[in-house]
């Protein structure tokens, strides 16, 4: 409940905790959270999008610099991408017969369906994608995703999501129409971040079981 509370009010925790205890421990807060997100394969209910937005709408009202926070996340990212994927090429196939409350198979697997599909497309798309955002680069290490490939296409989803979103909170995020209906932007966030994989879950049904 309140790791839910703090999705939803994370502008106002936010704002909080940079009066309480200052520009420099939030920059930090923000940079744990960002890492853990993308770099510990099993914390992959942490807020992303929502929080980049919010911090962005934070650093325009002068609490922090805009263009620091961006640099800063977007090496958390990458940081934390390139720690899941190391992980993920440790452990090896083997992940595939775990099935936990932490690691699901279920997520796993559609994870590496999406891989199927997309390639290496799936390091920038999985970004704007709770749960595939932080499976994807683990699933890229597990199934040996050549390293020189990866580093680039993650350096180059890390700038698209973190910079859109960041500077998406700074120009909007404090307009009054915004700010008295932060929650309603939180869920419309929500929602454009699950309905590619809802989109790609119906046209799966429709197409139907295929053939061996």
């Amino acid at each position: 409940m309140e790791l839910i509370d703090f999705i939803l009010h994370v502008d106002a925790h936010l704002k909080a905790f940079a009066d309480e205890h200052g520009a420099m421990m939030i920059y930090g807060l923000l940079f744990l959270i960002v890492f853990v997100e993308t770099g510990v394969v099993v914390m992959p209910f942490l807020p992303g999008d929502s929080l980049l937005f919010a911090a962005g709408a934070l650093a325009a009202t002068g609490i922090m610099d805009p263009v620091t926070l961006t640099f800063l996340l977007w090496f958390a990212a990458v940081l934390g991408d390139n720690c899941n994927y190391w992980v993920g090429r440790s452990i090896g196939e083997r992940v595939y017969t775990w099935d936990s409350r932490w690691i699901r198979r279920k997520d796993l697997d559609r994870t590496q369906a999406f891989f199927a599909r997309h390639g290496g497309k799936t390091i920038v798309i999985a970004r704007f994608m709770p749960i595939v955002r932080t499976l994807a680069p683990f699933v890229a290490g597990v199934g040996h995703m050549n390293y020189r490939r990866f580093f680039p296409i993650d350096v180059f989803g890390g700038i698209l999501w973190v910079g859109s979103f960041v500077w998406l909170g700074h120009a909007f995020g404090n307009l009054p129409v915004v700010k008295e209906n932060f929650i309603l932007v939180i869920f419309g966030i929500i929602g454009l971040s699950i309905l590619p994989g809802i989109i790609g879950f119906i046209k799966g049904r429709r197409a139907g079981p295929t053939l061996p």
